[in-house]
């Protein structure tokens, strides 16, 4: 038998070329899909022939009534190795196992850097004008040097952004519910001893947290407030995080000299949503981990779990308990 599998939100449609696919032939067939499914009814009508799915990151949701709409689904492979829009529970219910892939965490962090640096010294701004021959100069960049990061998280990501921060000549400041003093001086970092101390003392303050029930709207109207209003506030991590429409009146209301983010609670960005002409705000879309190297390493993965699945050994796997390959 056949079967059949669907790479889902393949936006650049690049993942059949990432991978050898061919190795999984016969027994396999793999197709990929370009287009953004909007709701559940798309999703299985899209892909309920398969019983294998790859999901990029969380553009998909598989929540407990999307499994119930693919009957045929045996295996759900995520990238990463993280996936807050899968609901795992759900799929062991319903016999299918989810697994992942390896992950680089250099990626979202160099694009954090991208963030800061545009924000920072108003590349969007200044580039468009000098394209379509608008003024010479008309903004004054910020300094780097001896301004003070602030981080909230200090984990893979965190880390790796607190260093480039340091190269820069910046004081670095970190705060999380689970940050030790151990962790921050390892690191070189000075510990936060509350967000309030963390959101006061940053010039740019850079959010990497994962999303939990603690997190969701850590960052709302009081604690942007706090903020200095020459601060800029940048976020790669998940857009919960931070509140979206306190994000959009801090910027209109001039609370804090900037924003920058690379994460939505809707994806794709809806084309009149309100963070899309706010004043100061610097978005891409959900860039952060779409590198060459993460593509690759996310769909040789992916295939790497096909196969070892239908050996009856499955990798990295994410779900409660595994389900038997469809044979």
């Amino acid at each position: 038998m056949t079967l059949r599998c669907a790479v889902l939100d393949d936006y650049q449609d690049v993942a059949l070329s990432m991978a050898d696919w061919a190795a999984l032939a016969p027994d396999v067939e793999v197709r990929s899909l370009q287009r953004h499914f909007t709701s559940e009814g798309e999703v299985a009508e899209a892909v309920g022939d398969c019983e294998i799915l790859v999901a990029m990151r969380e553009r998909t949701p598989f929540p407990e009534s999307l499994f119930a709409r693919l009957p045929r689904l045996k295996l759900l492979i995520t990238s990463g190795m993280r996936n807050a829009s899968i609901d795992l529970d759900a799929a062991a219910r319903h016999g299918v196992t989810v697994c992942g892939t390896a992950s680089g965490s250099e990626p979202p962090a160099e694009l954090t850097w991208a963030l800061i640096l545009g924000l920072a010294r108003h590349v969007v701004q200044e580039g468009s004008a000098l394209r379509d021959g608008g003024p010479w100069q008309s903004t004054i960049g910020a300094d780097l040097h001896g301004r003070r990061l602030a981080l909230l998280g200090l984990g893979k990501i965190g880390a790796k952004v607190a260093r480039v921060g340091q190269a820069f000549g910046m004081e670095v400041m970190a705060w999380s519910q689970n940050l030790t003093d151990e962790r921050a001086a390892e690191t070189g970092v000075v510990r936060a001893h509350s967000l309030g101390e963390l959101l006061e003392a940053g010039d740019f303050v850079s959010v990497h947290l994962q999303l939990s029930e603690r997190t969701r709207g850590l960052v709302g109207a009081s604690e942007l407030k706090r903020m200095r209003r020459t601060a800029c506030l940048v976020n790669t991590s998940r857009a919960a995080i931070v509140d979206q429409a306190a994000l959009v009146q801090a910027l209109h209301d001039g609370w804090i000299a900037g924003a920058g983010a690379d994460v939505f609670e809707q994806e794709p960005l809806p084309a009149d949503h309100p963070l899309r002409t706010a004043p100061n705000f610097l978005g891409l879309p959900h860039l952060g981990y779409v590198t060459r190297r993460n593509y690759e390493g996310y769909f040789q993965g992916a295939v790497e779990d096909i196969a070892a699945y239908l050996e009856g050994r499955p990798l990295r796997v994410l779900s409660a308990r595994p389900a038997p390959p469809p044979r």
